[in-house]
């Protein structure tokens, strides 16, 4: 079928998108920064005054300002998502060798980080409510394959010990944390959460990382807010948190003048330059946030009459910043999928398919795993929308 055969077939999608980004801009992208507060006075102000490198104010201020951002009680900024994901796995007690539990649903940047830490993922099925960790599913899973000894978790399979889990809020949407809390405590293993996509997310009216031990965020040029790229080890653990920084920092005894590091560590530093920018971006989430909300509220009201697909919308227990919008199509279908892509993508609408999953990957492909239909379910139903804050604006 030729594109413009496609794009008449889903002209009803097109038309739902249009009616929320406008009829006349095109390309829409899938999601842009917005720059609009103060960026531009904090970049220049800490060019001059020279300090643009790891150390300056606004490292300092961007911590305390995620912090409170996310009602974690420490935030120690670092270079990337995946970065912070690896020292949080390292501070976890992730060891080389063992296995952690993560969604096949997901992006790479979480498979990656456990390879950074010398482990091995082993992934498991999610939920079609947050797009997250199927718990439940997990408890059976876990009780078919694993077994304990001496307060420690392990695969009966492959005889390596399991030694985290690690769930995703999946486009900001919070899985549920208690019951991942649950899970973990049950079979004695590190719960670290990968909270890129989840910043101003909520769950059970606090904040998202307001539980949290070891937790990681991204600010990546697509993020709700960004740095560049940058990123941020969340913990509610004041130990936790010294640990963090020192690994962070090449391990460098305090001292006026002397060279001293007791362990290897990372030099892995936000820079004083992206933090001036994620100052200023922090400024702005609130306007961010409720930006996203009227986008997905006009999607949720766009799609509400389609028969073929369903808005992704929060879940009950938690709201959602929203950072990506979606839709579930009516049924599991590649070719369907791509043939929407196709259409949209002709229309200049810059949709995307979520991740493959990892397990379809080269590197991942003999990784264990769990029985994954419904991250398969997922995977052939779901289409990001474009999302962007500044298209709040469009009438």
């Amino acid at each position: 079928m030729s594109s413009d055969g496609i794009s008449a077939r889903y002209s009803h999608l097109i038309a739902a998108i249009r009616s929320v980004v406008g009829s006349d801009a095109t390309p829409v992208q899938l999601h842009e920064p917005t720059f609009r507060g103060r960026e531009w006075d904090y970049l220049k102000d800490c060019l001059d005054s020279t300090f643009v490198s790891s150390v300056g104010a606004y490292v300092d201020r961007f911590e305390i300002m995620l912090a409170e951002a996310t009602g974690a009680g420490f935030a120690i900024a670092a270079a990337n998502g995946t970065s912070a994901l690896q020292v949080a796995l390292l501070l976890a007690g992730v060891e080389t060798g063992t296995e952690v539990l993560m969604p096949a649903l997901t992006f790479v940047g979480t498979a990656n980080a456990v390879s950074h830490a010398n482990a091995i993922p082993h992934f498991i099925d999610s939920e079609m409510t947050s797009l997250g960790v199927d718990a439940e599913k997990l408890v059976d899973y876990l009780d078919r394959v694993a077994e304990q000894s001496d307060g420690r978790l392990f695969n009966r399979a492959t005889g390596r010990r399991i030694s985290a889990l690690l769930p995703v809020h999946i486009f900001g949407l919070p899985y549920d944390i208690d019951a991942m809390h649950k899970v973990a405590n049950t079979y004695g293993i590190a719960l670290v959460e990968d909270i890129a996509e989840a910043l101003g997310s909520t769950y059970r009216g606090r904040g998202i990382a307001a539980k949290t031990r070891f937790g990681a965020l991204s600010f990546n040029g697509n993020k709700i807010i960004t740095t560049g790229g940058g990123g941020a080890i969340l913990t509610n653990d004041p130990e936790i948190a010294r640990r963090a920084k020192k690994l962070t920092t090449t391990a460098k005894r305090p001292h006026p003048w002397s060279f001293d590091h007791d362990e290897v560590a990372f030099n892995l530093r936000l820079p004083n330059l992206n933090a001036a920018l994620g100052c200023a971006q922090l400024e702005q989430l609130d306007g961010f946030l409720a930006a996203k909300r009227r986008i997905a509220t006009a999607y949720k009201n766009a799609f509400a009459n389609l028969l073929d697909v369903n808005f992704i919308d929060e879940p009950a227990y938690g709201n959602s910043n929203f950072w990506l919008n979606g839709i579930l199509l009516d049924r599991p279908d590649t070719e369907l999928r791509n043939a929407v892509l196709q259409a949209t993508h002709t229309a200049g609408l810059m949709t995307r398919p979520i991740w493959t999953l990892m397990h379809r990957l080269p590197m991942y492909q003999g990784c264990p795993r769990d029985n994954l239909d419904v991250a398969s379910n997922i995977e052939a139903r779901v289409i990001s929308l474009p999302s962007s804050s500044h298209l709040a604006e469009i009438p």
